[in-house]
């Protein structure tokens, strides 16, 4: 949301659109070069700009258990009114690097024909926004883009998430870029400012969980009214982590995402089955495997965690899912850290269910 009321605000950054709208990190974050941090470095010297302006202040580094070409990953929030952040604010460039993108921004729009009306007067206001820190009557301005503190601080930008589907939602951080000395956090009104909570969200958004397929005992192939064992082993089956990073200038935060496998889900793709449990959930073991391993002598036995088919497949095969819940938390810069929702991702496998009584031996 803008932080003044002024309507003045709103047209001058629509009147900006074309020529600085917020950043849209497009491109893989992994390879992004640190900034110098060493206090009274210039982004111009140091930074790792490209070809949109974008710094490597800007971008976020991701490691550990996340896709590497920077899409979303395969956990499903089991809280469907929770999302990843649709964007958010975060170091952008030094004074003198913004001085000479926005200024140059704002003339060649200045120039441009027809640019006149209250476009043309909110630009004005724009430009002595940036130029002169008492031109703005509603709003604290700085002094030629604050140059005299190059190297100091940065100008904070909105930063889009490329992977919103929403749009709307994806450029709503349209504040007009903020300077934020080293060292110090945002102004309290950008509750969208990158901090380690957000990146935490990021690293969950992004996290890849093991593609686990589920033991059966038999495999594959069962029996109608034949329990079927179904496991899954410590070795396979343990905690991931996905880091989220931002590095700039006099700002350092980070993120880490932890999740731990809580249960197994089995949906034997029929309603003519039975799970065991009945509610169809096995929790982990102390060990932290799932399920038992059959084994010889086990056949009379129910297993504790496993599906009984109570007719054939036919010509053809169930779909059982198998689905892992996995409980997510998250730790942070400075000791921040909390709970992020349940995480699931499941899988389907074959199975074919003959008419024929059998016993396991």
């Amino acid at each position: 949301m803008p932080v003044n009321g002024s309507r003045r605000t709103l047209v001058a950054a629509a009147a900006l659109t074309a020529a600085l709208s917020t950043l849209v990190l497009t491109e893989s974050a992994y390879a992004a070069k640190p900034v110098s941090s060493g206090k009274g470095a210039s982004t111009e010297q140091k930074g790792g700009g490209d070809d949109t302006g974008i710094y490597a202040a800007a971008r976020i580094q991701y490691s550990g258990a996340v896709t590497k070409d920077g899409s979303t990953g395969n956990v499903t929030s089991s809280d469907v009114n929770w999302t990843p952040p649709p964007c958010w604010y975060a170091p952008y460039l030094g004074a003198k690097d913004f001085k000479k993108k926005m200024s140059k921004n704002i003339e060649d729009q200045l120039n441009t024909p027809g640019m006149g009306g209250s476009a043309g007067s909110a630009l004005g206001e724009l430009k002595r926004h940036y130029e002169d820190e008492y031109g703005w009557t509603d709003t604290p301005g700085y002094k030629d883009y604050n140059v005299e503190k190059d190297g100091e601080g940065m100008f904070w930008a909105g930063v889009e998430n490329p992977n919103e589907p929403d749009p709307l939602k994806r450029t709503s951080c349209n504040d007009l870029p903020f300077w934020v000395d080293n060292g110090e956090a945002p102004p309290p009104q950008y509750e969208e400012a990158i901090s380690p909570e957000i990146l935490a969200a990021l690293a969950y958004q992004h996290m890849q969980l093991p593609d686990t397929e589920v033991t059966l005992a038999p495999e594959a192939n069962t029996k109608v009214n034949l329990p079927t064992w179904a496991w899954l082993d410590k070795a396979v089956f343990s905690e991931v982590q996905a880091t989220a990073a931002i590095n700039a200038p006099g700002f350092n935060i980070q993120a880490t995402t932890t999740a731990k496998p809580v249960s197994l889900k089995l949906e034997p793709g029929t309603e003519d089955a039975e799970t065991y449990p009945a509610s169809g959930e096995c929790a982990i073991n102390a060990d932290g495997s799932i399920g038992e391993p059959y084994a010889k002598g086990k056949a009379d036995r129910t297993p504790p965690c496993g599906i009984k088919y109570l007719r054939s497949s036919g010509n053809g095969t169930f779909k059982l899912r198998a689905t892992i819940t996995w409980d997510i938390a998250w730790t942070g810069t400075g000791g921040a850290g909390g709970d992020l929702p349940n995480g699931t991702f499941g899988k389907d496998q074959a199975i074919t269910v003959q008419e024929i009584q059998a016993v396991n031996r």
